[in-house]
């Protein structure tokens, strides 16, 4: 394995805040670059005050996205200040920004200003709505708007929004390969340019077969609790214990489950014998598992259709989880020494795991502004 990150020499001055922005430069940061997170005096990154949970006096939330950064605060209302931020782009490989749309370019920090500094320069802009609108895009807004709380939830009478802001990390990942696409470019041209990316794009994009079906097909998707529209069974039973989720996704997986339940009839049933089938009559199918399920508890189920090759799984809590990942040895957590902190900061991995030039945890999420102008 090589000792440098695959990013290694890059340097980002990063303009984000609160999650979509900070998340794609961890990603990036943990990937070799030096990530230099601009921040107001004082106050800092929204997200340093969204607790509890806290560790110590810090937001978990922070720094849940803040690793391997350094810190600078500058208070960009200040012509001083400004132009240690110039200073800052001039030499930078990557601008990460999201102000909202017109913001940097009042303070001369926009894409046009920049290019005129730093042509190489790979300029990502992220906003809600794209730039030509200047509503604030916050992630429950977004899964509102956007279409995915429409199609979350038990009935088409409850919407209801997912259990983390996964519009601002669709966001930042889309964000995230739209700069390494640009850097490709820059490596090949000498050329940089502006990546654009908002989140009402991201999660349309992100809604694939659903989108898909309205866009394709004409047809507008509603909430169908934890079944899926497409595929059945695939939704959460009951056992003697506790919820198991069931995902059978092919006619194979469906006869092996049948069998282990002891209802092998089911398989050669004509209202079951394909997937489409199968969903015509989900009702029917789903009493005639239930009953069986009831009769084991979760991990009896798990151990005995897995064995089969059946998706199965029980509903884990997210202590549960990451239980797995340790038993399945995915090493889900790292803890990072440091010495600006008295015990080691525990983190959830980076999930890209890369043969050569592995993903590296340098630093803890920074302090307000401890890494002073002189980062710059």
């Amino acid at each position: 394995m090589s000792t440098a990150g695959a990013l290694d020499g890059l340097v980002i001055a990063d303009f984000g805040r609160v999650l979509a922005g900070p998340y794609a430069t961890m990603i990036l940061a943990d990937l070799g670059a030096e990530v230099i997170k601009i921040e107001r005096p004082g106050v800092g990154d929204d997200t340093r005050a969204w607790g509890p949970p806290w560790v110590g006096e810090e937001s978990s939330y922070f720094l849940s996205v803040n690793r391997n950064k350094k810190s600078v605060t500058l208070d960009l209302r200040e012509r001083a200040d400004v132009e240690s931020a110039r200073d800052l782009v001039r030499r930078a490989d990557v601008v990460v920004q999201n102000f909202l749309p017109g913001t940097m370019d009042r303070l001369g920090l926009g894409y046009d200003a920049v290019r005129e500094m730093n042509p190489h320069t790979v300029y990502c802009s992220i906003s809600g709505f794209g730039a030509n609108n200047s509503l604030p895009g916050y992630d429950l807004l977004i899964q509102a708007v956007g279409g995915l709380m429409s199609i979350t939830g038990p009935d088409a009478a409850t919407p209801t929004k997912v259990g983390v802001a996964v519009v601002d990390i669709i966001t930042g990942l889309h964000a995230g390969v739209g700069i390494l696409a640009a850097l490709r470019h820059r490596d090949r041209t000498g050329e940089g340019q502006h990546v654009e990316v908002n989140l009402l794009s991201s999660l349309l994009s992100a809604l694939a077969n659903q989108s898909s079906g309205y866009v394709a097909a004409g047809v507008v998707p509603q909430a169908m609790g934890n079944r899926h529209p497409s595929v059945a069974p695939y939704e959460v039973f009951d056992t003697a214990d506790r919820p198991l989720v069931l995902a059978v996704g092919n006619d194979r997986q469906f006869g092996a489950l049948a069998e282990v339940l002891g209802l092998s009839e089911l398989a050669s049933d004509p209202r079951f014998t394909s997937n489409s089938s199968r969903v015509a009559h989900r009702v029917e199918l789903f009493e005639a598992l239930a009953a069986a399920f009831s009769r084991g508890t979760a991990d009896f189920w798990f151990e005995a259709l897995t064995e089969r090759g059946v998706p199965c799984g029980p509903l884990n809590d997210i202590a549960d989880a990451l239980a797995l990942a340790e038993r399945l040895n995915l090493d889900p957590v790292v803890s990072i020494d440091d010495p600006r902190r008295e015990v080691p900061t525990r983190q959830v991995a980076n999930p890209i795991r890369l043969s050569v030039t592995p993903a590296t945890y340098r630093s803890a999420p920074p302090r307000l502004g401890e890494d002073g102008a002189a980062a710059c």
